[in-house]
């Protein structure tokens, strides 16, 4: 009876260890992978919503909504930039687009394969949510493969290679719709860089 009791309490404890371990291997994965890390830019059918419970915004001002021009976006294309979002308007609740850099090649159609770095920022706090740059990696990603958030499925339509393009997302092409996801509420703000762009097929 004892080493029966022995025997799961080293089980339970290498259950525990194994969950940990998964737990530290899925955050490593890069965005768009079946291990979505919470904070990554997933699509409906392959994200898997974060740990914790949504929390609550800070205040947000009222008013007309904040236009794609009135947000700034500095630093060189290929390096990391940096966003400053305004104040004393509204998150926009449709998406914005705004080409940067037009970059030159192909547009990005259905079916393209696409490598980019990123930089996020959420709406409410100002604050980076995620950063590519800092990986050392791009995303890649084929686009209409529902790998990423419809936001960016939409946005990136038409980027060309070597291209800088800014997409501010709402809540309903984000993670709106994935309950209990740290960013369920959020406006997004992104400054994506095209680094490679493929032909589509379709």
């Amino acid at each position: 009876m004892r080493n029966s009791a022995k025997l799961m309490v080293v089980v339970a404890a290498a259950l525990t260890l194994g969950a940990c371990a998964n737990s530290e291997q899925a955050s490593t994965q890069p965005p768009g992978s079946n291990q979505q890390p919470s904070i990554a830019p997933a699509g409906p059918n392959t994200g898997v919503p974060g740990p914790g419970s949504v929390t609550a915004l800070p205040e947000q001002p009222a008013g007309p909504e904040c236009t794609v021009d009135q947000i700034e976006v500095t630093g060189e294309v290929g390096k990391q930039p940096e966003i400053k979002l305004p104040d004393g308007c509204a998150a926009p609740t449709k998406l914005l687009t705004k080409d940067l850099e037009p970059g030159e090649g192909t547009a990005a159609t259905a079916g393209s394969a696409i490598e980019a770095n990123y930089l996020l920022l959420t709406w409410s706090n100002k604050q980076v949510a995620d950063n590519s740059y800092e990986k050392g990696k791009p995303l890649a990603l084929t686009l209409g493969a529902q790998q990423v958030i419809p936001g960016w499925e939409q946005g990136l339509e038409g980027i060309y290679q070597g291209g800088r393009r800014l997409i501010v997302v709402p809540p309903d092409l984000a993670y709106g719709k994935q309950l209990g996801h740290p960013l369920q509420k959020e406006t997004l703000a992104f400054v994506v860089d095209a680094v490679k762009v493929a032909p589509g097929t379709n």
